[in-house]
């Protein structure tokens, strides 16, 4: 549980979103919000009780029928308006991003627009929700299946992407039918108060998306509610393997995306510069607080020093600094504990350090700069660990059988990459590689919003990815009707098995 914080008179009061309106929290308790540029706090953003939730449940078990009722031809025009209404004000959101977060604002605003593309996915809701028929399966009868919304849905997501993790979870829920209660991150929570006016503004009715600020005892309670019927969440694999369990235990339907440790393999046919080019984007953008962050570079044979070589050259241009300042490329991490966790993977984590991001960096603020360790090795913390920050590590083997084995054997799926001139060996590789989400040249492989984001292994609990195909799947339930239209003369009983020839 979280103490409450005696906040300094400046910081702004974070409350709840509560039957389509702010609704001040009752329980005395707050936690800080900082600017991690700064290191001065900001806000303080109100926890929670279990009576809260209920609250905030009853509300959304409300609005739920006349909302599953309305037309999808209705709901199609509400969602082009949310679109429109995220577009306009995309600008808006990013900055609140970055004065929570920390990521420069270039990168707040990527992260609206991937999470607008799921939102402009589910615009098509009319089409996605369309279920099959079969005529005639016998004799006068037909056959078809119908999909359903399941009622009030909970989402609750991290701190490193504060509006499009939400994004990918409402967006879908709300467009198929359901209720949503949003329990964000503390540390991060004023993206999902504006995303609630937005959805407002647009003419969602009340009770239909709401949010409840928390801790654990906001969180438990959203796991154990019996009004709710499905929870999404999006964190570490501790935490996701015990939302799992204890939302499955309670009768819920659960996807709980965890951790990762991406590995990006390097073949000696690379073009070096371009690999090199790729592991600095995709380590150090978002100061490494991203789930399909590369942590590790595979250097397969005589790539590895030149490929080293090349990063090493590039770092120094990473350009560290408040991400409000359109000159930052970097900006800090979410909090000074944080930072100081992801530091000391430097001072004990293994490997050689070959550039310690401490050094020079601004003394206000939870600054970390790009890292890069060198000959890191399965059984030493910082290849094991997924470190969620700036750290880039190089692992050296052999060959590329070596390289795969060191993939498959990670207890993390999230995703993986390859870089070759070689189309056969990355078709070999997308083959044989136990991870949800490859890229052949690709740092980075999000899924486009049509298809879905989620990895494998201890990257995910629960049968269902995120967005796409699999989250219209997830947030609906296929329901199949057998109909027949008889003349009344021709009834008869019959208490055999019914047959269909």
């Amino acid at each position: 549980m979280t103490d409450t914080v005696e906040a300094p008179s400046a910081v702004k009061p974070i409350n709840h979103w509560i039957s389509g309106a702010v609704s001040a929290g009752r329980s005395g308790r707050t936690a800080p919000v900082y600017n991690p540029a700064t290191g001065v706090q900001t806000g303080a953003v109100d926890l929670a009780t279990v009576e809260e939730v209920d609250q905030a449940v009853q509300s959304a078990k409300a609005a739920f029928p006349a909302w599953r009722a309305l037309s999808l031809a209705r709901r199609a025009e509400l969602m082009f308006a949310i679109r429109e209404l995220v577009h306009e004000r995309r600008e808006e959101i990013a900055k609140l991003l970055t004065a929570e977060h920390g990521k420069v604002l270039s990168d707040a605003m990527g992260e609206v627009t991937r999470g607008l593309e799921v939102i402009e996915f589910c615009c098509g809701i009319p089409h996605l929700l369309k279920g099959g028929m079969t005529e005639q399966a016998s004799t006068g009868i037909d056959v078809y299946s119908i999909r359903q919304p399941l009622g009030v849905v909970a989402g609750i997501t991290p701190f490193n992407f504060p509006a499009m993790v939400p994004m990918w979870m409402w967006a879908p829920a709300l467009a198929c039918g359901n209720t949503f209660v949003l329990k964000p991150s503390e540390k991060d929570p004023s993206a999902s108060l504006y995303t609630a006016e937005l959805l407002k503004e647009a003419g969602v009715p009340d009770g239909v998306f709401t949010v409840i600020n928390g801790d654990k005892v906001a969180v438990d309670a959203l796991l154990t509610h019996p009004d709710i019927a499905a929870v999404s969440f999006v964190g570490s694999t501790p935490i996701a393997k015990y939302v799992y369990e204890t939302a499955t235990a309670h009768g819920k339907r659960c996807q709980a995306l965890g951790g990762a440790k991406n590995h990006m393999v390097v073949l000696p046919d690379a073009d070096i510069d371009m690999a090199a080019d790729a592991a600095v984007s995709a380590a150090y953008g978002s100061a490494g607080e991203r789930c399909m962050a590369i942590s590790m570079v595979v250097a397969v044979g005589d790539v590895a020093d030149p490929l080293i070589e090349a990063i090493e050259q590039r770092i120094p241009n990473v350009k560290l600094g408040d991400g409000m300042d359109p000159s930052s490329e970097m900006g800090p991490l979410v909090t000074r504990e944080h930072r100081d966790k992801v530091a000391g993977y430097l001072e004990n984590g293994g490997g050689k350090v070959l550039v310690d991001g401490r050094d020079g960096c601004p003394d206000e603020g939870f600054f970390l700069a790009p890292s890069l360790i060198d000959d890191l090795k399965p059984g030493e913390r910082a290849y094991d660990d997924e470190i969620f920050g700036p750290v880039l590590g190089v692992t050296r083997v052999a060959s590329y059988d070596e390289a795969v084995r060191l993939v498959n054997d990670n207890p993390y799926g999230n995703g993986t990459a390859i870089f070759t001139r070689d189309g056969g060996v990355a078709r070999q590789f997308q083959f044989e590689v136990q991870a949800g989400m490859v890229g052949v040249n690709v740092p980075i492989p999000v899924p486009v919003a049509y298809y879905s984001f989620g990895g494998w292994k201890a990257s995910l609990f629960g049968d269902r990815h995120i967005y796409g195909p699999e989250g219209i799947d997830f947030y609906t339930r296929t329901k199949v009707v057998t109909s027949r239209w008889p003349d009344p003369a021709t009834s008869k009983v019959d208490l055999g098995f019914p047959q269909t020839r």
